[in-house]
C-alpha cells in the first residue's frame, strides 16, 4: 500500500464541493485501502477524499477505541466506516460543543458546535445503500467528514475566534484548567 499525501490549506480542493462516486471498481477499492492506511498513519479518525486531492464524495472513518477500567484500549473495539455519497437526512435539536482538529489544518484545534445525533443516508464501498443512526463522538466525526465533501472546514463552524488555538496554546489552557 501507498501512504497518500494529505492536502492542507490553502489548497483550493478543500473548498470545493466533491462529485458523487459513480464507479465502484478496483481502482476505487485500492484508493479506499490507501485512505484507511493514510488515516491510521496520520493518525486520525477520519479522512475525506478531498483531503488527499480527490474531489469525490468518499470518506473513511474509524471510531475511537473503547477503554477498559485499567485505561487500556479494548482490542477490536473500533468501528470502521467507508461511505460514499453521504447525506445527512435528520439532525437532533440537541447540539454539543466539542474540540476538533483536522489533518488538513495541522497544529490547530477549535471548538465547534455539532448536532448530538444525526441520521445519514449513504452508500458503502461497493455502492450498497446504507442508513446510519449516529450519536455522540461518532456523529461529530461524520459531520466533520461530510463537511469536507461539501467544501466546508471546521474553522468555518467555530463557536468563536477566541475558541481557536494552536495545539500548544490548547495544551497550556487545558493544563491550567482555564478552558472549562
Amino acid at each position: 500500500m501507498t501512504l497518500l499525501d494529505i492536502v492542507t490549506l490553502p489548497n483550493k480542493i478543500l473548498r470545493t464541493r466533491a462529485q458523487p462516486v459513480t464507479k465502484y471498481d478496483a481502482q476505487l477499492q485500492l484508493l479506499i485501502e490507501e485512505m484507511i492506511e493514510t488515516m491510521r498513519d496520520a493518525p486520525g479518525v477520519g479522512l475525506a477524499a478531498p483531503q488527499i486531492g480527490q474531489s469525490i464524495k468518499l470518506t473513511v472513518i474509524e471510531t475511537l477505541a473503547e477503554i477498559d477500567e485499567d485505561g487500556n484500549e479494548i482490542e477490536d473495539s473500533r468501528d470502521l466506516y467507508v461511505i460514499t455519497n453521504p447525506e445527512i437526512v435528520w439532525t437532533s435539536r440537541e447540539t454539543v460543543d466539542g474540540i476538533e482538529g483536522c489533518l488538513s489544518i495541522p497544529g490547530y484545534l477549535g471548538e465547534v458546535e455539532r448536532y448530538e445525533s444525526i441520521r445519514v443516508r449513504a452508500q458503502d464501498r461497493h455502492g450498497k445503500k446504507l442508513k446510519l443512526r449516529l450519536e455522540g463522538w461518532t456523529a461529530r466525526i461524520f459531520q466533520h467528514e461530510i463537511d469536507h465533501l461539501n467544501g466546508v472546514l471546521y474553522i468555518d463552524r467555530l463557536t468563536g475566534m477566541e475558541n481557536f488555538w494552536t495545539e500548544e496554546e490548547f495544551d497550556a489552557l487545558h493544563e491550567s484548567g482555564e478552558e472549562e
